[in-house]
């Protein structure tokens, strides 16, 4: 990869970038997300040029203080809203904190932040952990199975319980099949397209856009149901987040509409949900793969744990399970990026843009850049052991003010999931699997979703398997992987 030097530019000016037209641009942001990125920077240097289709040429970033002048601009010159809102105001709603800009946006923000932390976390640590057993209960022995399909049955479980706050079993299951009908639509072949503006016309049900929109509905009246229930039941003694945002007022007594809570649940239940079982599916992935860091994370939770199960309030002691995750975001980050929109000419770093263009940190190539991670293409979670890296070359959350509320809540409980997998099952990554990056309308997954084989399942996490039976069950697992590859291919 080039370095991060370069003359400043004296007027404004969008630096090089590819000439090929924006839809092969736009094909190669669809289907192979990263190896565009990976030929601009080795051509054009840090920061490049892109056009997709029904989008003007914005600017890639990888140089740390061309990002860090990003995310520490004015947000009266730099907005993020109106940047997501040209392809994801469609998907998740006006009223989206994503799509907010300035006094809205802050408004939105400091109504939303207070359920997402503090005492309230060990509440939901309860929901993920139960939620989790009852998952892993049902696993199969000696069967391969995409790990990733069952971190979204827990994931969604942990929003309709503890965000949505859904107790009546009839409407908890109408809300859970109107959106897992709608989340099939990130595992057809019209995924992709989904996340591209220009694609986003209803040609009737059988067009992707046409079958989102139709399927979308079904959720928003299900989301809509739940709001006036709340609203009829009370909030009184509930921990879940819909009471809290109905209960929430601004610095005027305002409270929050019902179509400002529908769009930001329906936020909370696709970024929330799907996000969190992709980083998951990519953490086992990473450990699976690597008997040393499994017995780091084990010897860990003995530790924390002792010879009892994993208590929810000590999460914050995992440390090294903390890394793990963290080295998991840097190796596989989930997004392409988070971008800005520029309104008047605008120095970033040795860039000088002009007003109107739109600026994108890459995760990706700033997270694997040997200037900033040594052998960056090594799995080494104790780089962030101990260690605080800066939020312009480490940003799995995004950055500046715009930075995920719900970090905290995702992260609590992929460890509390991982904790409860890991010390309860022996699992293997099925034989012959490699993974590709797939893109789920905004997500980038792994394919297959990572099949995996159970191999043992016990409350102490102490496996021992003759040899005669190791082989065995290492014939019976290809077998199944064999059999199953078409269905898990995304």
């Amino acid at each position: 990869m080039t370095s991060f030097r370069r003359a400043i530019d004296d007027e404004p000016a969008l630096p090089p970038g590819p000439r090929m037209p924006p839809v092969v641009q736009t094909w190669y942001f669809m289907r192979r997300p990263f190896t565009l990125l990976e030929r601009c920077v080795r051509r054009y240097g840090a920061n490049f040029s892109v056009q997709l289709l029904g989008m003007d040429r914005g600017v890639i970033l990888s140089d740390p203080d061309a990002i860090r002048d990003l995310f520490t601009a004015s947000d009266e010159d730099v907005v993020a809203g109106e940047f997501n809102a040209a392809f994801l105001e469609p998907i998740l709603g006006r009223h989206s904190l994503l799509m907010l800009d300035g006094p809205r946006h802050l408004r939105e923000r400091r109504l939303m932040l207070p359920p997402f932390h503090g005492e309230r976390m060990p509440v939901y640590g309860r929901i993920m952990r139960e939620i989790t057993e009852r998952v892993m209960a049902q696993w199969p022995l000696g069967r391969a199975f995409p790990i990733l399909h069952e971190m979204q049955r827990i994931t969604l479980e942990v929003i309709l319980r503890a965000v949505f706050g859904v107790d009546d079993d009839a409407q908890r299951d109408r809300l859970r099949s109107a959106t897992l009908r709608f989340l099939a639509l990130l595992d057809g072949p019209g995924a992709a397209v989904i996340a591209v503006r220009a694609a986003q016309i209803d040609l009737g049900r059988l067009s992707p856009w046409g079958r989102f929109l139709r399927r979308r509905r079904a959720v928003d009246g299900e989301i809509l149901a739940a709001i006036a229930h709340r609203r009829a039941a009370g909030t009184a003694g509930r921990d879940d987040v819909l009471s809290m945002l109905i209960d929430a007022r601004d610095e005027n007594g305002g409270a929050m509409s019902d179509e400002e809570l529908h769009d930001e649940l329906f936020t909370l239940l696709m970024a929330g949900h799907e996000t969190s079982a992709t980083s998951l599916a990519w953490i086992f992935w990473c450990v699976l793969e690597r008997p040393e860091v499994q017995a780091g994370i084990r010897a860990e939770l003995r530790r924390v744990a002792g010879s009892g199960a994993f208590d929810p309030r000590h999460a914050n002691e995992l440390t090294y399970l903390d890394a793990v995750i963290k080295e998991t975001a840097r190796l596989h980050p989930i997004t392409d990026g988070v971008g800005r929109l520029l309104k008047k000419p605008t120095r970033l770093g040795r860039l000088y843009l002009p007003a109107g263009a739109g600026a994108s940190p890459s995760t990706y190539l700033v997270h694997r850049h040997p200037d900033l991670w040594p052998e960056p293409e090594q799995f080494r979670p104790e780089r962030f052991v101990g260690a605080r890296p800066s939020p312009y070359t480490f940003f799995p959350f995004g950055g500046g003010v715009r930075r995920c509320l719900g970090a905290a809540f995702a992260t609590y409980e992929m460890k509390v999931v991982l904790a409860e997998v890991l010390s309860r099952a022996q699992l293997r990554v099925a034989p012959g699997y490699r993974p590709h990056v797939v893109r789920r309308a905004v997500t980038l997954a792994p394919s297959g979703g990572v099949p995996v084989v159970m191999a043992a399942r016990s409350a102490d996490a102490r496996f021992e398997r003759p040899e005669a039976e190791e082989a065995a069950h290492r014939h019976r697992a290809t077998g199944a992987w064999l059999l199953s590859e078409a269905r898990w291919s995304a």
